[in-house]
């Protein structure tokens, strides 16, 4: 049992995973509003043994340095790897501090996302940033069926996003660290990058964050009259060649956040659509998170003979 836990910013928990975090320490402190810096960051972790952290707020070196007593912290967003993480694990882990986070809580929403948009915009419902009535994409209604879609990123969501589009009918390939035997299972063919990019109309990029492989011969490959969606954490592109490749009339980028698209100002550009919300944040994901949460500190209570 943990002597206290503390939450050092809003973490998204269900409200009864809140109160089940009580029969695992004799203290636990909520925050529901922002550090405003490093040193706040430092004061909430205070004595705490165990931290929450969502991924927000950033625990560098220096705050894990100064936390003497910290022996866990649960990440309350997705973890893929060290690189990615808003925590600095390589040295938590050298002061003997656990880190663990979750994943694949919110991707049912990003999958309605895509083809909520991709509907949208091949059949020319709703209206534009001008408030216009959109016009179809290819000048006529289009459907998903035969429709040629890239995905760029083949792991969890990206495999989800890939089988609803195939149910729709869509021709999917896929450009991932390697061959996927599961994926070719499906018909899904695996390309090399710039021959994806070529190859289809849509590419839905569903890579881990700060992982940038659209780079200037990706965009010449790709051309123009395409659609391109970025369901990340963060741009999938260098952003000179994907700024080049935006002011063509013909494109068009979809992403649902401003932290997928990498500058704020780019939302009132007429060849980007957000919907400025993470998808992925529903009702039904919180409860996810809030359980893979709680596993977490079990599964870490019984690695320590923790009661």
């Amino acid at each position: 049992m943990f002597k206290k836990i503390v939450a050092i910013e809003p973490v998204s928990l269900e409200p009864w995973a809140e109160e089940k975090l009580k029969e695992f320490a004799d203290e636990v402190v909520m925050y529901d509003d922002m550090p405003s810096d490093n040193e706040e960051i430092i004061k909430r972790i205070g004595d705490a043994d165990a931290v929450l952290v969502s991924y927000t707020t950033t625990i560098d070196a220096e705050a894990l340095d100064n936390a003497k007593n910290l022996k866990y912290v649960g990440m309350c967003c997705s973890l893929y790897t060290p690189e990615s993480a808003n925590v600095d694990i390589n040295f938590a882990n050298s002061k003997g501090i656990t880190v663990k986070g979750v994943r694949d809580y919110g991707d049912e929403g990003v999958v309605e996302y895509v083809i909520y948009e991709l509907v949208k915009t091949l059949h020319g419902f709703g209206v534009d940033h001008s408030g216009k009535p959109m016009k179809p994409w290819d000048r006529v209604p289009l459907e998903i069926t035969n429709l040629k879609v890239g995905i760029v990123g083949l792991g969890a969501s990206g495999g989800m996003i890939a089988d609803a589009l195939s149910f729709l009918g869509a021709k999917i390939t896929y450009f991932a660290r390697g061959e996927k035997e599961e994926a070719k299972a499906k018909g899904y063919e695996f390309m090399q990058l710039p021959e994806l990019m070529e190859h289809n109309d849509v590419v839905i990029t569903c890579l881990n964050k700060n992982t940038i492989l659209l780079h200037e011969e990706e965009f010449a490959k790709f051309g123009n009259g395409k659609i391109l969606f970025n369901t990340g954490l963060s741009p999938a592109w260098d952003e000179e060649p994907f700024l080049k490749w935006l002011e063509h009339e013909d494109n068009l980028c979809l992403c649902d956040t401003v932290g997928a698209l990498g500058d704020e100002k780019l939302l009132s550009h007429p060849n980007v659509r957000s919907v400025n919300v993470s998808s992925g944040r529903t009702q039904q994901a919180f409860v996810r998170l809030s359980e893979k949460v709680l596993d977490n500190i079990l599964e870490y209570n019984r690695g320590n003979n923790i009661s």
